[in-house]
């Protein structure tokens, strides 16, 4: 027998651990890709639109409470406001332009969310309703965008309130 020649039991051997080599090999490789391109698993949404429903009811009683700081809280430090004749950027800049509704012993308007919704990966969500003035008139509409950071808490990145028309129905 020569050295060049493999006996065949060791062939035998060899053919199944490198079938189970390249078996892994594939397996290892395909759960990387599906790893690399995977969604964040699906949340309860139902229960994220609770929680975000309940975090804007929260923010809007900053106002009645007369309590900016506690705002300030809800407020992302990368947040843009729609709340001026410029957007607001920042939590500085928009807790600053805010201070104004709070300085009155009442509260000029208040907001309440009407609908909420969450997307499937519970990273942002939706809010909106009415405003009212302090006769509880509707005044306008407000629309709120809230992100989920990592400690699962709820803070808002945008935020845009829409006049509602007052035009006399046509003829």
């Amino acid at each position: 027998m020569t050295r060049s020649r493999i006996r065949p039991a060791t062939s035998a051997r060899l053919a199944v651990a490198m079938t189970i080599a390249i078996a892994a090999s594939a397996t290892l490789a395909g759960l990387a890709g599906c790893m690399q391109g995977a969604a964040p698993p699906e949340r309860d949404v139902a229960q994220l639109e609770k929680e975000v429903a309940d975090t804007e009811t929260a923010f809007a009683a900053t106002m009645a409470r007369r309590d900016l700081r506690a705002f300030e809280e809800f407020v992302a430090a990368d947040a843009v406001f729609f709340s001026g004749p410029a957007p607001l950027r920042g939590k500085a800049a928009i807790t600053d332009y805010w201070r104004r509704f709070y300085t009155d012993t009442a509260a000029p308007f208040a907001w309440k969310p009407e609908t909420v919704r969450v997307l499937a990966t519970g990273e942002l969500a939706i809010s909106t309703g009415p405003v009212t003035d302090a006769a509880g008139q509707q005044v306008s509409t407000f629309t709120s965008i809230w992100r989920r950071e990592d400690s699962g808490r709820w803070l808002i990145v945008f935020d845009k309130g829409n006049d509602v028309c007052r035009c006399a129905a046509a003829p």
